[in-house]
């Protein structure tokens, strides 16, 4: 790969000819001579750029132009805004202490998704979270998390609400005793398939949930087909409208619905148009995760169709937030002045250091995708972390050790993408997914795209 490819990203999507400047994040939207003049700076000189730009322009460009337009890239880059060469290398987990759990809280369901990674639900285990260990692992938090004041929980299962009185239990434990004593601030996240969303469960998420994650996949039909009841029946019609009422209590605020597109939904853009449709403004639509012989897998036959999908939503993102019916979607959500640190651009999500996940049986592992492989066992919340090999393969994981990220455009971005789908589909936590990199890909340019139209609107 060449050293052009690796401090520059330049691509064309919607009549825009966007340049990336990869280190710096700087954008910039240029014209068609600029756009190929960019292409060229770092392997041709001057002299050689003006032959070829004056060969595909004619006297549609001047020596003088050429000139200008050469001019103002140097300028940029002097001002470490175009082939910036800063290195973030190092850069991991300078603070390794933990920072958030993911309780599974239950390790059963009341639905069977016919996608679900975790056996239906029940992790090839099953059972229910005591309030005992959940606050063994409140208590553990507290204790491995160093300095840190701002700690996350997520109430993860299996479905939570089948344990809704320890979910209650901690949260009582948390703010009546944990915060007044450690000082610490716990924010707390619920996932939940809806089915038992009811008057309390909405007054309760509304009063202690920083956040609410409802799963749908968008259309009745669509959704009906993999997220079925316990009867074989579909959920659409018995989730939607308690979805609706728990989203209107939080004022449309602080909730995503999170999706999932398969194989045999590859025009899965019909279904956030639906969720926008029926009043959700919040929304994410995530691949499937899915061994390869899976009639719901994505395969890379799958790309062309789905790279079209996502610069059909990009556009009709742009369109509707024009006629006032604007909506967010999880992986379009760009952030070029206030993004991640440098920390989180290099190592990710934190998975096996700052983020860990419990099991019902109080059991230690990197997250929730790899519950139940016993490599990845870590320990448990009360002899804490016992495999620090395992630990340290984790916080050793970022974007510089991970060949196919260091030269990357997309890496100050992806942050070496998930490290379970990389384990899943390769054998290795460092070792990319290449069709989730490819994905990632093309939703980030999507991204950029839209900031790009909205900034010259």
């Amino acid at each position: 790969m060449s050293h052009l490819q690796k401090r520059v990203h330049c691509y064309k999507l919607a009549d825009y000819n966007i340049v990336l400047d990869i280190e710096s994040g700087s954008i910039h939207s240029v014209d068609d001579v600029a756009f190929d003049m960019i292409g060229m700076y770092e392997s041709e000189n001057l002299e050689l750029i003006k032959q070829k730009i004056k060969q595909k322009y004619g006297r549609g460009i001047s020596d003088s132009e050429i000139s200008e337009i050469f001019n103002d890239i140097e300028e940029l880059k002097s001002n470490g805004k175009l082939f910036s060469s800063n290195s973030f290398e190092g850069a991991g987990f300078s603070d390794s202490s933990l920072k958030a759990l993911c309780l599974n809280v239950a390790h059963i369901c009341n639905m069977k998704c016919g996608y679900c990674f975790a056996d239906k639900g029940e992790y090839d285990g099953g059972g229910l979270m005591s309030f005992e260990t959940a606050k063994g692992a409140i208590d553990f938090l507290v204790t491995n998390s160093g300095s840190r004041k701002n700690l996350d929980v997520d109430f993860f299962g299996g479905e939570p609400l089948l344990n809704f009185e320890t979910v209650k239990a901690v949260v009582k434990y948390v703010r009546e005793s944990v915060e007044p004593e450690s000082g610490k601030s716990f924010r707390f996240t619920l996932t939940t398939n809806g089915l038992l969303i009811d008057d309390e469960v909405i007054e309760f998420t509304r009063r202690e949930m920083h956040n609410v994650v409802l799963s749908l996949d968008g259309r009745a039909e669509v959704n009906d087909a993999t997220r079925k009841l316990l009867d074989g029946s579909g959920s659409y019609s018995a989730v939607v409208p308690k979805f609706k009422e728990l989203v209107n209590a939080r004022n449309s605020r602080g909730y995503y619905i999170r999706g999932t597109f398969t194989a045999k939904n590859l025009d899965f853009v019909k279904d956030i148009l639906h969720l926008a449709d029926i009043g959700f403004s919040e929304l994410s639509m995530e691949p499937v995760v899915a061994k390869h012989d899976s009639p719901y897998a994505l395969h890379e036959s799958d790309l062309a169709k789905i790279f079209e999908q996502y610069e059909l939503l990009a556009n009709e993102m742009i369109k509707r937030k024009k006629q006032g019916r604007e909506f967010s979607f999880y992986h379009y959500m760009l952030d070029l002045e206030k993004g991640p640190c440098v920390h989180k651009r290099v190592a990710g999500c934190g998975v096996g250091a700052e983020y860990l996940c419990v099991t019902p049986a109080g059991e230690l592992y990197p997250c929730h995708q790899f519950v139940g492989d016993s490599q990845f066992l870590l320990g448990d919340v009360w002899a804490g972390l016992t495999d620090k090999k395992c630990g340290d393969s984790f916080k050793e994981n970022n974007i510089y050790t991970t060949p196919e990220c260091r030269d990357c455009w997309a890496r100050m971005y992806c942050s070496g993408g998930c490290a379970a789908n990389n384990y899943n589909s390769t054998g290795s936590i460092n070792i990319v997914y290449q069709l989730g990199c490819e994905l990632f890909k093309k939703r980030l340019e999507c991204a950029i795209m839209i900031k790009v139209a909205e900034a010259l609107v």
